[in-house]
């Protein structure tokens, strides 16, 4: 057994980082050594709360989900609860988003999973699904083991206005990516279990969503008066962590009792020897870094893709708005946002009496990163124009407008990467069971998801390192 106390390295102060540090500490023995390294000045990773025009936005991840796949709360609830920040939660006043259509705007109708109708009569008004070509062919979707693109299961049953106009512009506001790029097993994973039994596709969209009702009323989302920063700030005080900013990991090297360290410049590295690692960055520096020890599994992680986007925020001055939270683009529509979010309406919290209006677009798809080499001026006048069209008023002119860039920031799961994960983790278990991985590279996008993803790698350490304590 590992001579106490511990000493856990957390490489990666994003949530999922954070949230690995703070069960560390509820879990770990008493007196256990946290230390955080967090590349760059910033914690909370794509959680990030700045201020326009006087008030608190979010230049990053806005909300997450109040409940996990099996109904109960989700992981993000349960860690704002163990928090103290459960008392700030606050849901949308508004829910109606809609969907751009030949240049106008309609509303997404309901009854779809992430854009996968489960009544082809419903999503009539924006697309046209194809006639009698979703067949019982007596067996299942899809086999036990296999894993499909979402475009592909889709198209093949519904046809391409179904993809093109709904499926992809959903799953584009959640990944940046293509409905034909990303995997049905990682990205809609009720959908592929669903699947593998039922006939129809319609079948299993009825049955992915039965296995997990959601009571009429329930908020579906919910975000933190005060922004998202409020968590990250509670995680860091309730870890009791050291927080190493500025503190870059560049090499991880097995020792006898555990492992070392490399972190900071090349001229002049500072080397700390620790017990056991957790691995919350992106899948590429995580594989860089699992290069000596574990070759093979960097191969396998190193191998997933990204995309980048940039988020253009805006203060308007009594624009007008319609009564929606915000709309979806397809890229058929030629634009160059891809989804916009009218916080001032969504988010009665942020409502203003004086009338400004707080807009927020998302721009860049995946292969569509030359758009994002324009200047921050230029994506912002081209945001406002395109908003103006959509909207089919001039809107007026900005009183304060903020640029985030996130490069890198959304993972692309090809199909087959659960498989290719499990099978890096199996190994990496058996080789050095005292380095978990943890993180969106892995296990999905959005705060619950990087949640319980950290929570499970500082178990996975607590485990490999003895087991808990208390």
């Amino acid at each position: 057994m590992t001579r106490q106390p511990w000493r856990v390295a957390v490489v990666g102060g994003g949530i999922a980082g954070l949230a690995a540090a703070v069960r560390l500490r509820d879990r770990a023995p008493a007196g256990t050594e946290i230390t955080v390294y967090e590349q760059s000045g910033a914690l909370g990773g794509k959680l990030r709360t700045g201020e326009l025009a006087g008030q608190p936005v979010e230049f990053g991840a806005e909300s997450f989900l109040m409940r996990d796949p099996t109904g109960a709360e989700s992981a993000a609830v349960a860690l704002a609860r163990r928090l103290g920040l459960a008392e700030r939660i606050v849901h949308p006043t508004v829910g109606q988003a809609a969907l751009v259509v030949d240049g106008g705007l309609r509303p997404i109708p309901g009854g779809t999973l992430v854009g996968v109708p489960g009544d082809l009569d419903r999503v009539a008004t924006v697309a046209r699904p194809a006639v009698d070509a979703d067949t019982d062919g007596g067996r299942p979707l899809v086999g036990p083991d296999a894993d499909v693109s979402v475009g592909a299961l889709v198209r093949s049953r519904f046809g391409d206005e179904v993809v093109d106009r709904l499926v992809d512009p959903m799953l584009g506001g959640v990944y940046a990516g293509r409905a034909d790029d990303l995997s049905l097993v990682t990205t809609m994973p009720a959908l592929a279990r669903a699947a593998r039994v039922e006939h129809t596709l319609v079948g299993a969209v009825r049955a992915a969503q039965a296995a997990a009702p959601r009571a009429p009323g329930t908020p579906v989302f919910g975000t933190l008066v005060g922004g998202l920063s409020t968590l990250v700030e509670a995680a860091v005080t309730a870890s009791g962590a050291t927080i190493r900013r500025d503190a870059a990991v560049r090499e991880l090297t097995a020792t006898d009792t555990g492992w070392r360290l490399t972190v900071g410049p090349t001229r002049d590295p500072e080397f700390v020897d620790v017990d056991a690692v957790v691995l919350a960055v992106p899948a590429r520096p995580a594989a860089r870094l699992l290069a000596s020890p574990a070759p093979a599994v960097a191969a396998g992680v190193g191998a997933l893709d990204y995309a980048s986007v940039a988020l253009v925020t805006m203060a308007l001055p009594q624009p007008r708005l319609p009564e929606l939270s915000g709309f979806l683009v397809p890229s058929t529509e030629g634009l160059l946002i891809k989804a916009a979010t009218f916080f001032t309406t969504k988010w009665g919290h942020l409502r203003r009496p004086d009338g400004l209006a707080v807009v927020r677009a998302s721009v860049g798809r995946y292969g569509e990163e030359a758009q994002l080499q324009r200047p921050d001026a230029d994506l912002a006048a081209t945001v406002h124009r395109e908003l103006s069209a959509v909207l089919g008023t001039p809107l007026p002119a900005p009183v304060d407008g903020h640029v985030q860039r996130w490069g890198g920031a959304l993972p692309q799961y090809a199909p087959g990467h659960a498989d290719r994960l499990a099978a890096a983790r199996t190994a990496l278990r058996a080789a050095h069971p005292t380095v978990a991985l943890a993180g969106a590279g892995y296990d999905g996008v959005g705060i619950p998801v990087c949640v319980r993803s950290g929570e499970t790698a500082a178990e996975e350490i607590i485990t490999a390192l003895g087991g808990s304590a208390r």
